[in-house]
C-alpha cells in the first residue's frame, strides 16, 4: 500500500537519491541540488510543498508545487516503483494543493520524448513549446472546481513533521 504524506527534512536523503538515481532527465550539475534548495520545497518555505509517496515506510517517490513560480518543481518515481499509480497520485495532490492556493494555471518542463513527456499528454495536461533548453513546457488550468469530496485526501502535517 502507498501512502502519501508532506514531506520533511528527514526526507531529503531518500529524494536525492531518487533525484540523481533517474534514467531520463538527469540534472547536468548534482551538485546544484543542494540541501537548501531542497529546505526551500518544504512546506515551512512558505511558498512550496512538497508530498512523498511511501511503500513500506520507504520514500519511492515525491513531487513539489511552487506557488510563486506555479509550477511543478519535481516529480520523480524511483524506477523499482514505476508504473503503479504513484506519479498520478504525487501529481494529483500536488495539483490539488495548488489550485487551492488559487493557482490558475500550473506549468512544468521536462524533456521532449521522454517517459515524462508521454506521462503528463496521459494525465491531461496541454502539451505547449519547447523551451531553448529542449523542455516540452507542459500546463494544467483550473478551469472548474472540482465537486467536493473529488480531490484527492489533503494531505495534513504529522506531528513532529
Amino acid at each position: 500500500m502507498v501512502r502519501y504524506r508532506l514531506a520533511n527534512e528527514e526526507d531529503i536523503a531518500p529524494m536525492t537519491a531518487i533525484r540523481l538515481g533517474v534514467g531520463e532527465n538527469r540534472l547536468p550539475d548534482p551538485a546544484w541540488l543542494t540541501r537548501e534548495k531542497w529546505i526551500s520545497a518544504l512546506s515551512t518555505s512558505g511558498n512550496a510543498t512538497t508530498w512523498v509517496a511511501e511503500r513500506a515506510g520507504q520514500v519511492v517517490g515525491f513531487a513539489t508545487g511552487r506557488i510563486a513560480e506555479a509550477d511543478i518543481w519535481a516529480l520523480f518515481v524511483d524506477s523499482r516503483h514505476e508504473g503503479q499509480g504513484i506519479g498520478q497520485g504525487l501529481l494529483a495532490r500536488v495539483a490539488a494543493w495548488m489550485f487551492d492556493q488559487g493557482v490558475g494555471e500550473i506549468r512544468l518542463g521536462t524533456a521532449e520524448g521522454t517517459r515524462a513527456d508521454h506521462f503528463y499528454q496521459r494525465n491531461g495536461w496541454q502539451r505547449g513549446e519547447l523551451t531553448d533548453k529542449g523542455e516540452v513546457v507542459y500546463r494544467l488550468q483550473c478551469k472548474v472546481l472540482p465537486a467536493a469530496g473529488s480531490w484527492p485526501e489533503r494531505p495534513h502535517p504529522e506531528p513532529g513533521n
